[in-house]
């Protein structure tokens, strides 16, 4: 399946974004109303500055304490940023997902971000790939 299609399948195509220069405590406060594991940084909502994602916030809560929650986002987010193509397939972003250890991905049209998977995605597209193989495979074994 191509991460395209995974775009296509999800309820809400809005990837939500904070400027930089949002302090930490608000950043999380948007992860927390939103139910999301990550957030992009961006000044425009098309290009990507960076990802912050709640493993970076309690990294930084353990090593700095409670105080970094009111420095800016940039102080805990990667800005070094992975990221996939509308045509790469499924399996293609799970390894990158899995080598680089992180579960978000920006999707990406060249500089400009076009949506976001996560691991859930990318497993949800998969297992239901494997459904239809095997559902097809019991059809030509029982000749329907």
């Amino acid at each position: 399946m191509l991460v395209q299609q995974i775009l296509t399948s999800k309820p809400l195509a809005e990837v939500i974004t904070v400027k930089p220069g949002t302090p930490l405590n608000e950043a999380a406060a948007v992860l927390s109303a939103k139910r999301i594991g990550a957030i992009i940084i961006s000044d425009d909502g098309k290009h990507v500055a960076g990802i912050l994602s709640e493993r970076d916030i309690v990294r930084e809560l353990g090593k700095r304490g409670a105080g970094c929650l009111n420095d800016p986002v940039e102080s805990a987010m990667t800005a070094k940023i992975v990221g996939c193509a509308k045509g790469d397939t499924a399996d293609q972003v799970m390894q990158k997902m899995t080598d680089g250890r992180f579960r978000h991905m920006p999707v990406m049209d060249g500089d400009v971000m076009i949506g976001l998977v996560s691991i859930g995605d990318v497993v949800k597209a998969r297992l239901s790939e494997l459904a239809m193989e095997k559902h097809a495979l019991e059809g030509m074994i029982k000749g329907f």
